[in-house]
Parts: structure tokens; sequence; C-alpha cells
């Protein structure tokens, strides 16, 4: 991985697009910190120090700590991330959608201006309810300066700050954009990937601060090796993939041969990616939510907050786990259709050795799919839970950086980062078959 980018580097052009995508990554990192106009910037830093993130963990996660801190980016990408999603799920549902699909490149330009809209839309949404629960006090729920963050609860003051955080969203769909189209590609996950890592020092130091055992440096050097074997699990998972053998049978059109290549289809080991784990916890945040909100004394409110605020609970835990696995067998599910891929090879004379073409194809795909899925689904509930375990033997799931939804996201994208400037360097330095 070292020796691409020092070999990117020697290249002018590929040199010019790092650069200017680290330039981008310092700009939106630089909007983390600017607080919105109307906070009480001093209350909501005694506030962070003095709480956990709690319900909002993972937007905050998302946006790099801007969430709670209340700044320009608070939102960070989590709006265009929730609208990509619904709009992937909506093409399965709605025909319109899944007829843009089929159009190829000026379908997906037409489903992605649906996506920015739908962004905007969430954005607003979003950002009028963290304004509400700030200016309510439930953000920082037991801070005794919770109720002063925004002192100024006036609609044209509320309406002025949720402008600038969706004008924020905005500005972050394009600065993502523009890392595509101008820097080394993959903008929007790049920009995650900036967010969350982001986190890691600061996580990593407050562990130490906090820990007792040899002042400290045990619990740190524990949580680095326990880090190492993550990554190098997810690795090892995330490029793990079963290869399908495709044979393609030659056809004459007029006086030429076409076909009697062999190829193979890669389905992946973790074909959900990290979806399974952003549904499993935002559904868990709900109940919880509708608590804090209501302020509820009832019995059920009881119950949900022994159960399901803790992250220690067992039934959390438990409940956290089994979702997991259900999301990852229903994303799965949602976005390979067997079915087309059999018709597809079907109508180009692919076949697969000892597989009828047709029906048993799909329903071969099926069997193949449902039997990886599982590893794959297992997999990703073990590492969700590694900052729960975390806190019951360190006592640090909020400071706790390898695990769950962040080593997920920041080994795929950098992964994927690597194959693309490995990509660009092989078609800049390709010697070809005859020298």
């Amino acid at each position: 991985m070292l020796s691409a980018f020092a070999r990117a580097f020697q290249t002018p052009d590929l040199r010019k697009k790092l650069l200017f995508t680290l330039g981008i990554m310092v700009l939106f990192r630089l909007g983390a910190h600017i607080p919105v106009p109307g906070v009480n910037f001093t209350a909501v830093n005694a506030c962070v120090k003095d709480t956990k993130q709690g319900l909002f963990g993972l937007v905050n996660l998302f946006s790099g700590g801007a969430l709670l801190q209340l700044t320009i980016f608070a939102l960070g990408i989590m709006p265009y991330i929730t609208a990509s999603i619904i709009l992937q799920l909506l093409t399965v549902v709605i025909p319109r959608l899944e007829a843009l699909k089929k159009e190829g490149q000026a379908g997906t330009a037409k489903i992605t201006q649906y996506t920015r809209y739908l962004t905007i839309a969430l954005a607003v949404l979003q950002g009028t309810g963290i304004l509400a629960t700030a200016s309510s006090g439930a953000l920082f729920s037991g801070c005794q300066y919770a109720s002063d963050i925004v002192p100024d609860t006036s609609v044209f003051r509320i309406a002025t700050m949720v402008i600038i955080m969706t004008a924020g969203t905005t500005v972050i769909m394009w600065l993502g954009e523009l890392i595509t189209d101008r820097g080394i590609g993959n903008g929007m996950s790049i920009l995650i990937f900036t967010s969350i890592a982001a986190g890691f020092p600061g996580s990593m130091w407050a562990i130490k601060q906090s820990g007792k055992l040899l002042d400290g440096w045990g619990e740190f050097f524990a949580v680095v090796a326990v880090g190492i074997i993550v990554v190098c699990l997810v690795i090892f998972v995330e490029q793990a993939q079963r290869r399908i053998p495709v044979q393609y049978a030659k056809r004459m059109i007029g006086r030429r041969a076409f076909g009697g290549t062999s190829t193979y289809i890669p389905l992946k080991v973790n074909q959900a990616g990290v979806i399974p784990v952003i549904f499993a916890s935002s559904l868990l945040y709900i109940p919880a939510l509708v608590v804090q909100l209501t302020n509820s004394q009832a019995g059920w409110a009881t119950w949900i907050r022994t159960n399901f605020v803790r992250g220690d609970h067992p039934i959390y835990m438990l409940t956290y786990f089994v979702l997991i696995v259900f999301f990852a067998f229903f994303y799965v599910a949602i976005s390979f259709n067997p079915e087309e891929v059999a018709d597809n090879m079907k109508k180009y004379g692919g076949f697969i050795p000892g597989i009828r073409a047709g029906r048993p194809t799909a329903e071969y795909l099926n069997y193949v799919l449902t039997r990886i899925t599982w590893p794959g689904s297992l997999y990703l509930g073990l590492i969700a839970l590694i900052p729960m375990i975390a806190l019951v033997a360190f006592g640090q799931q909020t400071n706790f950086p390898f695990g769950g939804t962040s080593v997920l996201i920041v080994v795929g994208v950098g992964l994927e980062t690597v194959k693309q400037i490995e990509s660009q360097l092989q078609q800049r330095n390709y010697e070809g078959f005859l020298r």
C-alpha cells in the first residue's frame, strides 16, 4: 500500500490528484470545527466533555465529532448516506427507478439527482430535529449546561441555523463530487473515511488517560494489539470471495467468431458491506430516542431504559447481533438478483459448467449466495460487538476506535482507494506484451 502511494507521488498527474484530495480533506475537517451561529460554544464544549455520545453516536461518528459540537458540518455525510440507501431500496420497489437503473449512465445520473434532492430534504428534517433536541436540553442529558446550548429559540433563529446546517451538508456533497471528478475518485467514501479516522488519535489518548495499568499504557497497547488483529481479520474477510466459473460459447456473427471465453462471477463473503450494521444501529436507536423525547416513566419506558440504552446489556447485544444477521440477508436479497444474472448469462450464451442455463443457474446462484452470506453476517455481528465487549472489559465503549462501523468503513475505503491508485498506475506504466 505504501509503495503504491510512493509511486503515485512520483507521477505528476497522480500527485496533483492526491494533493487536491488532501486539500479537500483539510477543508472538510476545518468546517467540522466552525460552530453554527447562535450556539453557545462554551456550553457545548462543557457538555461534550461531561457526557457520552449516547443515542447520536452513529451520526456523530460519520460527522467526525461535528454533530455534538453543532458545527456547520454537524450533519456530515449521513443525510447523503441515508438518501442513497433509500433510493437503492426504492429501486427494487418502484418500476420507474428500476428502468432508470437499466438505462446506463443517463439513468444513473438521474438517480443521482434524485439522491441530491432527497439529501437536502433529509438534511432539513435532521437539522430541525437535532436543534429541537438541543434547545430542549435532551441532546446532552445530564449536563447542567444543556439548556444553555441554544439561548435564542425564536423561529427565525432556528430557521437560520437549519438553513446553515443544510447548506453545510450540500457543501459536503459538492466536496465529495470534486474528489470524484478531479481527485483520486470515490469522493463520498473518502470524506466518511476522513470523519472516522479524525477521531482515532483522540480516542486512543482518552483510553491512555483513563487507564490504570502502567499509567494507562497497558490499556493503550492492549487496544492497539486488538486493533491490529481486528484490522487483519477485516482485510482477510473483505478480500474473500467465491468465484463461480462462467463459460461463454462461441457464436458466429457473419464470418467472425465471438465468445468462447471463460470468466467468473465474484461473490464476496461480506456482500452487504457495512449497511446491515447501519440499519441495525438505527433501528435500535428508535426505542431509546422515543423514551428520551417523551420522557415517559411508564413500565415499557423503564424496560427500554434498562435493556436498550446500555450497550453492555446482554439483551441489547443479542438483539443487535440478530438484527445485523437479519439485515445482512435482507440487503443481499435486494441488491443481488440471481434470476437477473442468470437471464443475462443465458442471453449472451454464458453458462456455469455442470449447471443448465436459466432457472437451474438462478437456483444454484441463490444456493451459493445463501451459503456464503451466513459466515459474512456472523462476521459482521462479531465485529460490531467489539466496542460493547470493550465496554465490559475496559469500560471504554465511547472511546474504543477499533470496532464496528468505524473499522469496516476505514478498511473498506482504504482498500478501494489503493486499488484505484494501482489501476491508474497500471494505465500509465503498462508495458504491453511486446518489448
